[in-house]
């Protein structure tokens, strides 16, 4: 099922009918934010205003242009001044992917939108996550990240933990003290480098979230799945961690109830709001997570 959604929402067909359907509008407008900055802003201190973290990621990737990354710079950096001049910056934050920052075209254009964008953040006390990508980018990704970490620590970035790799990075990234939010995985990768079954991917990222915990850095446990989020609770609790030494996060419009009861329990809570038009790569992802993906978001706008 999950293979069959991504092969389909390839087709143009299927993206034109998904973009014009009445049918999609709803689920659409449920996962995204809206198509402007200013309906973002507004959906976070929403989400601040319950005790809520926040990540903005302005949605789009692969830019096949200089002047599309340095258009896409322009974008993260207006978004970090408007979270400061809302006075949010303590609570919100941003993610950027690579591709969209123009690692297609090369490796030195990436990284210096990435620097200009952190010294920004830098000025106004934020940070700055860099979304994992596909197994094809994640080699070039660290190897950008650990060179910027060097001199700019208000950056971190993702791991999957259905990639058989992803042990080996995080061990990388704990020895150079960089934050890390764990996730699942969402793209179509081929058994020779990801896990294929269920099971297989969840006990992965229960291993990765104790030795996450084990580390001392501020890390982020990405997940909707309570049976994990137990584990993780009662991990941290048998080891003395303190509820506010990591934070669950969670995707917009997915189990409110439940982010707000783990605020209610004290826990540190940041929730990923999307926005922007180029919203269509995100939601077939993130109805292709798993087999069970499209019934559980049909449930959840019952639920919230």
């Amino acid at each position: 099922m999950r293979a069959l959604i991504l092969k389909l929402a390839h087709l143009r067909a299927v993206e034109n009918f998904v973009r014009r359907s009445r049918l999609f509008r709803g689920l659409v407008r449920r996962f995204i934010a809206g198509d402007t900055l200013e309906e973002a802003l507004r959906v976070s201190e929403e989400l601040t205003q319950k005790g809520l973290l926040v990540t903005l990621d302005n949605l789009g990737e692969n830019t096949t242009s200089e002047a599309e990354a340095h258009a896409a710079k322009d974008t993260y950096i207006g978004m970090l001044r408007a979270i400061a001049k809302r006075g949010i910056a303590s609570s919100t934050n941003i993610s950027i992917k690579l591709t969209q920052c123009g690692l297609d075209l090369s490796d030195e254009l990436a990284r210096s939108v990435l620097e200009e964008v952190l010294d920004v953040a830098a000025e106004h006390g934020n940070f700055v996550r860099v979304d994992m990508e596909s197994s094809a980018y994640v080699d070039r990704t660290l190897d950008i990240l650990e060179a910027v970490f060097q001199t700019r620590k208000n950056t971190g970035t993702v791991l999957q933990s259905y990639l058989y790799r992803t042990p080996d990075d995080l061990e990388r990234l704990i020895r150079i003290g960089m934050r890390v939010r764990l996730v699942k995985g969402a793209y179509l990768e081929p058994p020779s480098v990801a896990y294929r079954r269920k099971r297989d991917v969840d006990r992965a990222y229960i291993q990765l979230t104790e030795r996450m915990l084990q580390s001392g850095i501020y890390h982020a446990i990405a997940t909707h799945d309570e049976r994990i989020i137990r584990h993780t609770k009662d991990f941290a609790e048998r080891n003395g961690l303190a509820r506010d030494s990591f934070e669950f996060q969670m995707l917009y419009g997915i189990r409110r109830d439940l982010q707000e009861a783990l605020v209610a329990e004290g826990y540190r809570v940041r929730v990923y709001v999307p926005f922007g038009d180029r919203w269509y790569p995100y939601f077939t992802r993130r109805l292709a997570e798993r087999p069970a993906n499209v019934l559980f978001i049909l449930k959840a706008l019952f639920r919230a």
